[in-house]
C-alpha cells in the first residue's frame, strides 16, 4: 500500500489529525514566492519537535544555496528537506556534508517529457523525488500547492526509471487518489489543498482520502 504525506500542516493539532489517519509524513512550508500553507520557522520548529521520531517531518524550502538550506533545516529541526526549486548539483553535496542525517528530497515540476530527463539527472544525488505541478518559470514562481494535476504518464515513467522512492503530488484529493495510485504506482502520495476546507485540514476529506489510499 502506498504511503501518504499531508502537507501545509499549520499546527500541532493538524499534525496530530493527519497522523491519526495514517499519514507517515507531514509537510511544513517555509517562506515561498507563492502558494498556500506558509508558516513561521518558529511554528515549524514547534511542530517538528512535537512529531514522533518515526514520522518524517518535511521542511519545504525555496532556498537554492547549500549553506542557507542547511542552516534553515538545522534551525527548525526537520528530519527531511524538500527542495521545491531546482538547484545546482553542487548544492546536494554541500547539504549532505552539512546535515548528513537529513533525508534530501527534490521536487520535479512535471511539465512534459523533459521532466523525465530532469528527474533522472537528479535521482543519483537525492533520497527521494517528489513530482508536483508548479511552474518555476512563471513571473511569480509557482513551487507547489497549485491544486493542478499534471500528466501522470510522465510521472509513471519517472517512477519506473528513477530507482529511488517517488512521491506524487499535484491536485490529489479523495476522488482521484486511487486512480493516481493505479496509474502512477508511486512510493507515496502528497496532498495539501485537496484535504482542506476554508484553509483548514478537513477531517471528513482526510478520512475519505485515507480510505482511498487503503483501497
Amino acid at each position: 500500500m502506498p504511503l501518504f504525506k499531508v502537507c501545509c500542516i499549520a499546527s500541532i493539532d493538524e499534525a496530530a489529525l493527519a497522523l491519526s489517519h495514517g499519514a507517515v509524513a507531514i509537510g511544513l512550508v517555509s517562506a515561498m514566492p507563492s502558494g498556500p500553507g506558509v508558516i513561521s520557522e518558529s511554528r515549524i520548529r514547534e511542530i517538528a519537535s512535537w512529531a514522533p521520531r518515526h514520522i518524517r517531518t518535511f521542511l519545504l524550502t525555496a532556498w537554492t544555496e547549500g549553506d542557507a538550506i542547511a542552516r534553515q533545516v538545522q534551525g527548525v529541526g526537520a528530519n527531511t528537506v524538500q527542495l521545491v526549486d531546482a538547484v545546482p548539483t553542487e548544492v546536494y553535496r554541500v547539504v549532505r556534508e552539512r546535515i548528513p542525517g537529513v533525508r534530501l528530497v527534490q521536487v520535479i515540476h512535471v511539465r512534459g517529457m523533459r521532466s523525465l530527463d530532469e528527474a533522472l539527472a537528479v535521482a543519483p544525488h537525492v533520497d527521494d523525488l517528489l513530482l508536483d505541478s508548479g511552474n518555476p518559470a512563471a513571473t511569480v514562481k509557482e513551487l507547489g500547492g497549485t491544486g493542478r494535476v499534471h500528466d501522470w504518464a510522465v510521472s509513471r515513467s519517472i517512477v519506473e526509471q528513477a530507482g529511488i522512492p517517488v512521491w506524487l503530488a499535484g491536485g490529489l484529493n479523495p476522488g482521484n487518489a486511487r486512480e493516481a495510485i493505479d496509474t502512477v504506482r508511486p512510493y507515496g502520495l502528497d496532498v495539501c489543498s485537496g484535504l482542506r476546507t476554508a484553509g483548514a485540514l478537513d477531517r471528513v476529506k482526510l478520512e475519505a482520502f485515507a480510505r482511498a489510499v487503503a483501497g
